[in-house]
C-alpha cells in the first residue's frame, strides 16, 4: 500500500510541477577577435556581453562558437552543423577579417558571408553582422571594397549591422596586443559597447522575444 502511494505521489509531481523553460541562445560565430585570443576567457568581449545580456534579460544565454584563424569559407562549411546543434535565436556573425588580411577576393568573401546569412535565415535565426575594416596599407581600392561588403549584406538581407566592431579604438595602438592585430583586455569593453548598442535595439523593438529581468 505504501509503495503504491509513493508511485502515485511521484506521478503527481511529475505532471503537475511545471517544467523549467530552457534558455534561448545568442550564438557568436566568429574568428580570433571573438575567441579570446591572447586574453583570459572571462576578460573577452563575449563573456562581458553575456553578463550584460543576462543582467537585462533573464531567459538568454550566449554560446561562443568562434575559432581563431577562421575564414568565411570555414564558417560557411560549419554553419549548418552549428545551427543544428545550438538552435540560436540570434547569431552575431563576426567573420571576414582573416580573409581581408590574406587579400582574398572580395566576391568570394561576400559570397561566403551571404551563404552563412541565408542558412541562418532558413533556420529562423536573426543575424547581427559585425562589420570590419582593414589597415590602409592594403590599398585604398581593396580596403574600400572590403569595408563595403558588410553594409551591402545588411541592406540586401535586411539584417542588423554593427558598422565596425572595433569602432572607437581601431586606430589606437594602446588598445592592441603586441601583434598589433588583436585587441587587448582594455579594448574588450569597447567592443561590448559597439555590439550591445545594436543588439539591445533588437530586443527593444521586439524583433526578439525576451523576458526582462526584474
Amino acid at each position: 500500500m505504501k509503495k503504491n502511494f509513493l508511485i502515485i505521489l511521484i506521478l503527481v509531481f511529475t505532471f503537475v510541477t511545471p517544467a523549467t523553460a530552457s534558455s534561448k541562445t545568442v550564438l557568436v560565430f566568429g574568428d580570433s577577435l571573438s575567441a579570446n585570443y591572447g586574453i583570459a576567457r572571462e576578460a573577452g568581449w563575449v563573456a562581458l556581453l553575456t553578463q550584460r545580456l543576462q543582467s537585462e534579460f533573464a531567459d538568454y544565454q550566449i554560446i561562443n562558437a568562434s575559432i581563431s584563424g577562421e575564414t568565411t569559407l570555414g564558417g560557411r562549411n560549419r554553419i549548418q552543423q552549428t545551427l543544428e546543434k545550438h538552435h540560436p535565436e540570434i547569431i552575431i556573425l563576426e567573420l571576414g577579417a582573416n580573409d581581408g588580411l590574406r587579400g582574398a577576393a572580395i566576391k568570394s568573401i561576400y559570397s561566403n558571408l551571404a551563404a552563412i546569412i541565408e542558412k541562418c535565415q532558413q533556420h529562423n535565426a536573426l543575424v547581427l553582422l559585425a562589420g570590419m575594416q582593414l589597415p590602409p596599407n592594403y590599398g585604398m581600392t581593396y580596403t574600400q571594397k572590403f569595408q563595403a561588403i558588410f553594409p551591402q549584406l545588411a541592406e540586401n538581407y535586411k539584417i542588423k549591422l554593427v558598422p565596425f566592431l572595433l569602432a572607437g579604438f581601431g586606430d589606437k595602438h594602446e588598445y592592441f596586443q603586441a601583434d598589433g592585430i588583436h585587441p587587448n583586455e582594455v579594448a574588450q569593453k569597447k567592443i561590448v559597447e559597439n555590439v550591445w548598442e545594436v543588439l539591445y535595439t533588437m530586443f527593444k523593438t521586439k524583433q526578439v522575444a525576451a523576458t526582462p529581468k526584474n
